[in-house]
């Protein structure tokens, strides 16, 4: 069973994958797997720089503040990045899911419905919290402005329009909370699985 994990930039994916991979469960972080394509793929690598130039990689390493500045402004540069991306990770997500050996795995992934990609999962789950607390985590993670955390929200739906897509919505602001709502999920899709 394939479980996509979903929500805005700073709503705490990545600590709600943490508490299920405690529980057992292989998680797939696309946006690290994706930034490991990006350098090792010959073919992947190659497409980027066609698309934004050398300056997209410094020497072996990804120039991510350049790469950000230039998709982040420019939505059909956005599109063509993700044609580019989203085909390879899907590619190495499914060769990953086929090794494990669990009920079900997860993906980690921002962008689902965005991308119209819900149909793909047996289930999703969305994590949501409040938009300030949001803004905040992400200029604290990443040392990001302000100006340029809205910038990248604007490439992402609302959680409003995402709850009624989502089978289960879990609101991270309050860490026991949230793991006890993992638990809670985590019953669930086994008794589903």
């Amino acid at each position: 069973m394939i479980v996509g994990l979903t929500g805005g930039i700073g709503s705490g994916k990545t600590t709600v994958a943490h508490f299920f991979v405690e529980l057992g469960v292989p998680v797939y972080n696309s946006d690290e797997e994706a930034k490991q394509l990006m350098v090792a793929s010959k073919h992947v690598k190659k497409a980027i720089i066609e698309l934004l130039g050398k300056k997209a990689y410094k020497g072996k390493k990804l120039n991510k503040k350049y790469i950000s500045a230039q998709i982040f402004n420019d939505v059909s540069l956005l599109e063509k990045m993700n044609e580019i991306v989203h085909p390879a990770v899907k590619k190495d997500f499914l060769a990953w899911a086929k090794r494990q050996k669990a009920p079900y795995v997860i993906q980690e992934t921002a962008l689902i419905f965005e991308n119209s990609k819900q149909d793909f999962y047996d289930f999703v789950i969305l994590v949501t919290a409040p938009l300030s607390t949001r803004i905040e985590r992400v200029i604290q993670r990443d040392g990001s402005s302000k100006n340029d955390v809205l910038n990248r929200l604007q490439n992402q739906l609302d959680d409003k329009e995402k709850i009624p897509l989502s089978d289960y919505v879990l609101e991270n602001i309050e860490l026991s909370k949230t793991r006890l709502k993992v638990e809670e999920i985590h019953k669930a899709l086994l008794d589903n699985s």
